[in-house]
């Protein structure tokens, strides 16, 4: 082993706030060395994306983030803008496409996002260290930190924490930050899956299942929280960008409201409907919106019997259009961080400043990324926290 290194600056995770924050320093002058657990640095911005990486969103802005403290990420989003990076894109000949919403991909692969990061970590002269899980970070009586991975320990005057959170653990995630966080006396939030599907138990899963693979655009709402996307049923329950948005809003036991037609008035559509064709069944009605084995199934939810248009009266009337536009939808869990896209939680922003991610009261030691308390809406968000919160402490250790 090698023992007693010394050297500026150790990021420990080699993610995209891990590389980036690595590049910025190192750009300044500052001997960095990036110690990576796995065998390989950027695993989740290649799996990101169906393998095209949604590096950014145009509209990224604070209202975007969840926080039990939801002023803490204004400083560093404003100072690094998703211009920004995409200017960092460009500079590097990635070409890139808007998919909705401001979704930023890129045209090829996710591999070009990490050749990219990389490619600027040697132009600054960082080290990387990949398969070196990290043992223990420490503060030595005269000072600065050490950090004992398998393979060495390496003493240095900062330390940046830039190990992610608990999703997908078959990526080699896990809760080393906030262990470090924790050694070091600080709080740390309760920590949850976060964009991930919800599933149900029971009846219910073998009736969803009959559905499996059937899509449709809701709005769906929960507590805080509401989106307008795509809908997806599964072997085990409910998907879909609507239902990631959502599930980060959600508590065990809460009711999830679909609404079925997206904000469209559920009842001018019925009166259009009715007037135009009474003597149809509420499932053929249906079935002129969506796949004709969803319409059955929603008829047969909302007006059991599968009724005439023309024989609902108001109460029934005024029954489909409540299912309709706000069904209400239990989940039993969620599929957990095995498919969570984030976590939701994580080191407690009271104790780091906004301005730099520096934890406030021990010198030389910084939180960024999804390691800490700031987890972003689908669609790019995530990677704009971890690119401004890098750069915030790269910047500065």
């Amino acid at each position: 082993m090698d023992v007693n290194r010394s050297t500026d600056v150790i990021v420990l995770g080699g993610g995209a706030a891990g590389l980036m924050c690595a590049a910025v320093a190192g750009a300044r002058g500052r001997r960095v060395v990036v110690i990576e657990g796995s065998k390989r640095c950027g695993k989740k911005i290649l799996m990101s994306g169906g393998g095209r990486c949604n590096f950014t969103n145009l509209y990224s802005g604070p209202e975007n983030f969840l926080s039990a403290n939801p002023h803490f990420c204004k400083s560093a989003l404003a100072r690094y803008t998703p211009a920004d990076f995409i200017a960092l894109v460009e500079a590097h000949g990635i070409a890139y496409h808007e998919k909705e919403r401001g979704q930023l991909f890129c045209d090829e692969s996710s591999k070009q996002i990490v050749a990219m990061l990389l490619d600027e970590c040697a132009s600054a002269g960082v080290e990387i260290r990949v398969n070196e899980p990290i043992e223990r970070v420490t503060r030595p009586a005269q000072g600065g930190f050490e950090v004992t991975t398998s393979a060495v320990t390496l003493h240095a005057e900062s330390v940046v924490v830039a190990t992610g959170g608990l999703s997908i653990p078959k990526m080699g995630a896990s809760d080393i930050g906030y262990r470090i966080a924790r050694d070091f006396g600080l709080p740390v939030h309760a920590t949850r899956a976060g964009l991930v599907p919800f599933t149900v138990d029971g009846s219910a899963r073998s009736a969803f299942a009959e559905l499996a693979g059937i899509g449709t655009t809701v709005e769906a709402a929960c507590n805080d929280g509401m989106f307008e996307a795509g809908l997806l049923f599964t072997h085990r329950g409910l998907s879909g960008p609507a239902m990631l948005q959502v599930s980060s809003y959600w508590q065990p036991g809460d009711t999830v409201a679909i609404d079925w037609f997206a904000g469209e008035p559920v009842s001018g559509w019925l009166d259009g409907e009715r007037a135009a064709r009474p003597n149809a069944r509420l499932a053929s009605a249906l079935a002129t919106r969506f796949p004709r084995r969803l319409a059955n199934w929603l008829a047969e939810r909302c007006t059991p019997g599968n009724a005439r248009l023309k024989q609902l009266d108001e109460a029934k009337t005024s029954a489909l259009v409540g299912e309709l536009s706000a069904w209400p939808f239990t989940p039993d869990a969620t599929e957990g961080y095995r498919t969570a896209e984030v976590t939701l939680g994580g080191v407690d922003t009271n104790v780091l400043s906004s301005a730099t991610l520096a934890v406030k009261n021990v010198d030389g030691l910084y939180f960024i990324g999804e390691v800490v308390d700031v987890t972003g809406h689908l669609g790019g968000h995530n990677f704009q926290w971890a690119w401004a919160s890098a750069k915030a402490a790269g910047e500065v250790v």
